[in-house]
């Protein structure tokens, strides 16, 4: 299957890049080995066999080999990068899943076409168009939810507490997927943004958003980049143009290909290159979001608080194959303004490297070969992650947590519980609800609530031995805060729910006690020495 056409360039994490040559000659050889193997299959092997997925296997297993980025795509997840790094569809703004053959509702976008009409997570969506959706893989299911833009579906939900199948007819429509999730101020002087990922709208939303807080009077920022796999490569150089002045070196690409060896130096005086700055990332920041806090880090523009991050710096280049599949082939590395190249090292397998962020973090131990300096003459290190300037453990919403604590995470069961309440005065659905507690904004987590979260755990199998009870004391405040959280996500707004959680979150909390230093750190950063050093 032959390379056609590169589609993008400078994508990073499993995106864009460079410009990669077709093929080469040398190649026919074996061009002409697999092919024959593949006739051989196709015509005398025993049972049936699929071509389209032999050959889509043969080339993920040997994009296997390189490294751990280089990957094959077929089309249905070539569609889905597209989307991504798009940034937009056209359908009702949900994300699904199938839990026990049954179309779950895992995710909504607020003010989408779903959101509007009252769709929550958790539904169970029956009926699409008339069709019983029980027993329908998701790609079934999203091929009857979307459609142009200003048609309808209907769909027949069932929701906990409710005896009756919820009738809704929804208005399809442009959803945009946003990458900022959250921007508000902390208090009077201190705006909080998070950036969960990067698409092709990222700088331009970052920047309405700070704008935003400008106007309330924003002195000081916190930016959250926690949990961002990366995206686009000049969304990563805008949205670290937005914090430097004219002339700072933010990244440079070196690679085989032409045009691989690439400088990128701020085009301009970032609208926001004046105010302390503390940028919170941990174990799962990866690729342009360790971009932008490797620029602002060798700038000595601002903090780096929370755990190392992931260590990504491999740049891919994207080809479409036929039938719209994708091949996202490493061509390249980038390196931080200060040279450092952060690319953790992976094991023959990538099982070590693939299961970083399960590990727990210690403090790095690092070769002095790996060693730089920022502008200021801060001590740095390359060769595994952007490691911050103060660590804070928090790879659950910023909180450490017990297992016990962990378990709960990634068996959804503050999710679940969510599902249990309605906010008061939502006349979305009118169907009326059995056993659902109303609850309005400001609400607490009291005993009362615990004691029920305690026993759907109970109901759920959780065995509650001297171990558990333990770790449920250590792990109460983070569990009162993430049963708040995802009360809130499911009833009001995001920028409401990261709002209260950040008032406990422990690396936010942190990240405020450090604005004095992250003053001085401004200050070092505008003296002619530093300045001298970032034209260099």
């Amino acid at each position: 299957m032959a390379v056609a056409v590169v589609i993008a360039s400078a994508l990073l994490g499993g995106l864009f890049g460079g410009r990669v040559l077709a093929g080469q000659d040398s190649l026919s050889q074996h061009y002409e080995a697999f092919t024959k193997a593949l006739a051989a299959i196709e015509t005398t092997y025993v049972g049936e066999a699929d071509s389209e997925q032999l050959v889509y296997r043969a080339v993920g297993g040997m994009l296997q080999t390189l490294d751990p980025h280089s990957s094959f795509m077929d089309p249905r997840s070539y569609a889905q990068l597209r989307e991504r790094q798009e940034g937009r569809y056209y359908g009702l703004g949900i994300t699904i899943n199938v839990i026990d053959r049954a179309i779950t509702v895992m995710n909504l976008f607020e003010g989408s076409p779903a959101y509007r009409k009252g769709i929550r997570r958790g539904d169970v969506i029956a009926r699409i168009a008339g069709e019983n959706a029980i027993g329908k893989t998701s790609d079934e299911a999203v091929k009857l939810l979307r459609g142009p833009k200003g048609s309808t579906v209907e769909v027949s939900l069932r929701r906990r507490g409710y005896d009756q199948l919820i009738d809704l007819e929804v208005e399809r429509d442009e959803i945009t997927i946003p990458t900022v999730q959250g921007a508000f101020m902390i208090d009077e002087a201190i705006g909080y943004v998070r950036l969960r990922d990067f698409s092709e709208s990222s700088s331009r939303e970052l920047q309405a958003a700070l704008h935003e807080l400008d106007e309330l009077g924003m002195e000081k920022l916190v930016l959250d980049l926690r949990d961002n796999p990366g995206g686009p490569l000049d969304q990563a150089i805008r949205v670290s143009n937005e914090f430097l002045p004219r002339g700072d070196l933010i990244v440079y690409t070196r690679g085989r290909v032409q045009n691989s060896d690439q400088d990128y130096h701020a085009r301009e005086d970032g609208d926001h290159n004046d105010i302390p700055l503390v940028v919170l990332v941990n174990r799962n920041s990866a690729s342009a979001s360790e971009i932008v806090s490797g620029a602002i880090q060798d700038h000595d523009r601002g903090l780096i608080v929370g755990e190392t991050t992931f260590g990504k710096a491999l740049v891919q280049s994207i080809y479409r194959v036929s039938q719209d599949a994708g091949l996202a082939l490493t061509t390249a590395q980038y390196y931080t303004p200060s040279g450092r190249i952060i690319q953790r090292p992976w094991d023959d397998t990538f099982d070590e490297y693939l299961t970083y962020s399960m590990r727990e973090q210690k403090p790095a131990e690092h070769a002095m070969s790996e060693r730089r300096f920022t502008d200021g003459g801060r001590e740095v290190f390359g060769g595994g992650g952007i490691e911050p300037d103060h660590f804070l453990a928090g790879p659950v919403e910023g909180f450490d947590p017990t297992a016990v604590g962990r378990l709960l995470t990634a068996r959804s069961e503050f999710a679940i519980f969510a599902e249990g309440f309605s906010a008061e005065g939502d006349t979305r659905i009118q169907e009326v609800a059995q056993g659902r507690q109303l609850v309005s904004r400001g609400f607490v987590v009291d005993d009362a609530m615990m004691a029920e979260f305690r026993s759907q755990l109970e109901s759920r199998g959780l065995t509650f031995d001297e171990e558990v009870e333990e770790a449920l004391g250590v792990d109460e405040t983070f569990i009162r805060a993430m049963m708040h959280y995802e009360i809130d996500l499911a009833l009001f707004s995001l920028d409401e729910a990261r709002q209260n959680l950040a008032a406990t979150d422990p690396q936010v909390q942190y990240a405020l006690t450090l604005f004095p230093e992250a003053e001085r750190l401004l200050n070092v950063s505008r003296q002619p020495g530093a300045v001298a050093a970032r034209r260099e």
